[in-house]
């Protein structure tokens, strides 16, 4: 083989083995909008952690004296598509939000 062809046959082997590493190390974003998935907070703790969006309607609901459990799904479902926290009482202890997981 010539020195050339030697050259360029290293040369690709190697692209091709940073390419084969570089490849698994590219950080692939944690994307957990409309997983179905929220968290319940009251204050800074986490009350229920990534529960489905009707579990975590019922457990505010509940925690705020709140009859409309419907309309806190409604919340739920709009927190978990965008990534927005909803407040949806203030209780002694610390605001009830659910916010995304």
């Amino acid at each position: 083989m010539s020195f050339t062809k030697k050259a360029t046959a290293a040369a690709a082997g190697t692209l091709f083995l940073l390419g084969a590493v570089a490849a698994p190390s590219q950080a692939v974003g944690n994307n957990t909008l409309n997983d179905g998935l929220v968290n319940v907070t009251v204050g800074d703790v986490i009350v229920k952690d990534a529960v489905d969006v009707n579990v975590a309607a019922a457990v505010a609901a509940t925690l705020c004296d709140v009859a409309d459990i419907g309309s806190i799904a409604v919340l739920g479902e709009a927190v978990d598509a965008s990534g927005n926290d909803a407040t949806i009482c203030d209780t002694a202890t610390g605001p009830v939000r659910i916010v995304n997981n």
